[in-house]
């Protein structure tokens, strides 16, 4: 069974504002979308960035097989949501946006307005399968873009990089500064919050209750806001604890990026770096389970991905495929 999550980078029917310009643009990023998924041939993909429900069913058209789709009713400004594609029928647990009490709401902007809400939903589905059955978060934190109001679209929302009309370039370094320290806090709450569903989840106990969190966390493996969903620390993979249960491996998630082979751990490249920053997490009973892991498509890895740069992402509108490779973990029930 192979266990995905796939950044699907401006995932819209052709004509709105954000998505591809024509017909023929939009069926290239399909093509190029579906020849991936159907090398994956994954059993539960959590998806980001679907900005049309009808464009993923576009998709799972051009797949073989049956498909199911559930998609989170959370969308962000730009209309873009989380969700799932999956081979197994799936039924939905929870799709909230709230930060979780009593966290306090946080600053977005330098008016001091706040939200207490994530940009997107943290989206929650039970997946059966004969042998057994597991809950699956899928997430989309907060975008390391900075963007500022005041664009030539409109006033932008300076908490959302991902809005149309806000101005990506700092009127100064004091700007940047700030404006990233409130990109930084919101993309911590919404870990917090995303840290909260999956302790729901674990019902108390991962060595018991299988759980995966899947998600473009807009930071690496060693970021401060993906450490917040790991749970207790100790036992991570690649350390001389992780062989030793303890007491609090009932609550830990376990990250599988120790297990992708170096040359395929990145799932983005970002002004020529090769960066992981979208992330597959499992609790304890799953993680004993795992099999393999990796980006891209299997045995090909994270390929020819584009190298992108900080500013208005509607430039990569007609763009074929995406931005992110997937990132997968195979597990034998």
């Amino acid at each position: 069974m192979l266990i995905g999550t796939w950044n699907l980078e401006n995932l819209y029917r052709p004509g709105g504002p954000f998505g591809p310009r024509d017909k023929a643009a939009y069926e290239a990023k399909l093509a190029s979308l579906a020849a991936t998924v159907g090398a994956l041939r994954p059993s539960v993909l959590g998806v980001q960035e679907v900005g049309d429900a009808d464009a993923l069913e576009d998709l799972a058209g051009l797949l073989e097989g049956t498909w199911h789709i559930t998609l989170s009713e959370h969308p962000d400004d730009r209309g873009i949501r989380v969700g799932f594609l999956s081979s197994l029928p799936l039924s939905v647990v929870t799709d909230t946006v709230r930060f979780p009490a009593p966290l306090r709401p946080v600053q977005v902007d330098d008016s001091g307005r706040t939200t207490s809400r994530a940009g997107r939903g943290v989206f929650a589905v039970t997946v059966s399968t004969r042998a057994f059955f597991f809950d699956v978060v899928v997430c989309h934190l907060k975008s390391k873009l900075l963007s500022y109001p005041g664009g030539s679209g409109g006033s932008g929302d300076s908490g959302d990089a991902e809005r149309s009309g806000s101005r990506f370039r700092p009127r100064d370094e004091g700007e940047r500064a700030r404006y990233a320290a409130y990109a930084l806090g919101r993309r911590a709450a919404e870990a917090a919050l995303v840290r909260a569903v999956t302790d729901e989840l674990l019902h108390g106990d991962g060595r018991e209750h299988d759980v995966a969190v899947l998600g473009d966390l807009n930071a690496e493996e060693g970021a401060a806001t993906t450490q917040i969903l790991l749970g207790p620390p100790g036992s991570e993979i690649g350390t001389p604890g992780h062989g030793r249960p303890d007491g609090g491996d009932a609550a830990r998630m376990w990250n599988v990026a120790p297990l992708i082979p170096p040359e395929q751990r990145f799932s983005r490249i970002h002004a020529g770096r090769r960066e992981l920053i979208d992330h597959v997490l499992l609790s304890r009973g799953m993680l004993d389970h795992v099999r393999s892991a990796g980006t891209g498509a299997p045995g090909a890895g994270a390929g020819a991905l584009p190298s992108v740069a900080d500013g208005d992402p509607a430039v990569r509108r007609d763009a074929a495929g995406s931005d992110h490779a997937p990132v997968w973990v195979r597990v034998q029930p």
